[in-house]
């Protein structure tokens, strides 16, 4: 029998490779999967040893991904080493509709603490260095208390504790944390959390609905008002990538959803403060320039939420920040429209266009275009171009205040519509929109005929 030993170059920290960490775990695989090839390419049978199960989180996948292609391969199944560790400490997971999550450690930690939060029952993988981030995820998402520690499962010198009580120093790579389910541990089930919210007997003084916007991009754009409103509310509702950006908290129950149903968020929104609960419906940028507010209004006619109270907190809007990153384009009179024709016929659209063209107004443009709406754009340039100079400055946002922000500034002419996409907004500069020779964009207050 001939043993091939596969040592590790590196399992965390630095490495001198060229392609870094990555780059270090590549080659290896390369080259231990060359050395098997070998002995298959001999006529040897070769038996690949996997702690737990191989395709779970194991490091023959990246040997499969490498083998199977050009030999014959047969895989046998393994425990993983979370059922060994539910074993070890006798408690059942996950039952009846308890939904169960599995999670590595290396997440980031507010998205670790959001995921923890909207399950069920949880296993958390790959601890060791990155246990005191996973304990700090787990007390965010108020899971802490029926957190489970256990370490080298079915090994010697196994153990288990309550995570609150475990040393990060002590923590080694064979360890993991069990979260059991509502059955258990007594949380909130996902069927029954509109059911159990407060009755309007019970409700408090403090319950409302408040509209909030987060801003368009980082966390510093969110006002002082947003983020201590939204650190007392008992429920967030709001599209999916949204609601993905409030920080997960115990007591925090999150309702996402896709973008193109406002009106149902709007009513779950108000069923749960009818009920007493205190709400945030949260857009990007500010709630009340094509946010949730108006969808909120409108779902709020309803005489069953006539004595919900509402509160709209304003936020930077997306405009705002474009204009801030080019200069000062939009300090004179200026329109703000939407070329989205989901909610107004294009008729409509048209027509508001040549108006804005024909009043020399500086044109902010939000949806300019989208996987469906790919010819709008192009046509509403056209529709300027019949009532401005070609050389009418444009300012092209695109991210900004996000990862990959760009910002391009150009004339209606030299415009390229098909690089516009829906992650960007547009500024289309009036007759007196100028560009100073630092390359900043601004209008001038005053008009002269």
């Amino acid at each position: 029998m001939i043993e091939e030993r596969l040592t590790y170059p590196v399992t965390t920290g630095a490495t001198d490779h060229p392609g870094g960490y990555e780059g270090a775990l590549a080659d290896f695989y390369e080259e231990s999967a060359a050395r098997l090839s070998a002995h298959l390419d001999a006529g040897r049978d070769v038996v690949l040893l996997s702690e737990g199960d191989p395709l779970f989180y194991g490091s023959y996948m990246y040997m499969h991904d490498r083998l199977s292609e050009h030999h014959e391969t047969e895989i046998v199944p393994g425990v993983p080493a979370f059922t060994a560790a539910t074993a070890t400490a006798a408690a059942p997971l996950a039952r009846q509709t308890d939904v169960l999550t599995v999670l590595p450690g290396t997440l980031p930690e507010p998205e670790l603490a959001r995921r923890l939060a909207d399950t069920d029952a949880a296993v958390i993988m790959k601890l060791g260095r990155t246990f005191p981030a996973v304990r700090r995820a787990l007390e965010a998402a108020g899971r802490l208390e029926h957190a489970v520690y256990v370490e080298r499962a079915s090994m010697d010198r196994e153990r288990r504790l309550p995570v609150a009580e475990v040393d990060p120093d002590t923590v080694p790579y064979f360890s993991l944390i069990l979260v059991t389910g509502d059955s258990l541990n007594g949380r909130r089930s996902r069927d029954g959390a509109v059911t159990e919210a407060r009755t309007p007997e019970s409700a408090t003084a403090e319950a409302e609905l408040l509209v909030v916007g987060l801003g368009p991009g980082p966390d510093h754009w969110t006002t002082p008002e947003t983020t201590a409103a939204l650190a007392e509310v008992d429920h967030v509702v709001g599209y999916g990538p949204y609601v993905d950006r409030v920080p997960q908290r115990a007591g925090l129950t999150r309702h996402s959803s896709g973008n193109t149903v406002e009106i149902d968020r709007a009513r779950l929104a108000l069923d749960l403060a009818r009920r007493g609960e205190r709400v945030a419906v949260v857009s990007g940028g500010d709630a009340g320039v094509f946010g949730m507010a108006t969808a909120v209004f409108e779902a709020a006619q309803d005489p069953v939420y006539r004595d919900v109270p509402v509160r709209v907190l304003p936020g930077v809007s997306a405009v705002q920040a474009v204009a801030a990153r080019a200069g000062a384009p939009i300090g004179g009179d200026f329109a703000v429209m939407s070329l989205s024709d989901r909610l107004k016929p294009w008729e409509v659209i048209e027509r508001r266009l040549r108006s804005v063209a024909e009043a020399d107004l500086v044109l902010a443009v939000y949806n300019p275009a989208s996987r469906s709406r790919i010819e709008q754009i192009a046509h509403a340039r056209r529709i300027l171009l019949e009532h401005r100079d070609p050389d009418t400055v444009v300012v092209v946002g695109r991210d900004v205040g996000r990862e990959g922000e760009t910002l391009l500034t150009t004339t209606l002419k030299e415009l390229d519509t098909t690089t516009i996409d829906m992650r960007c907004l547009l500024i289309v500069g009036a007759s007196g929109t100028r560009v100073d020779p630092a390359g900043r964009v601004w209008t001038p207050r005053w008009v002269r005929t």
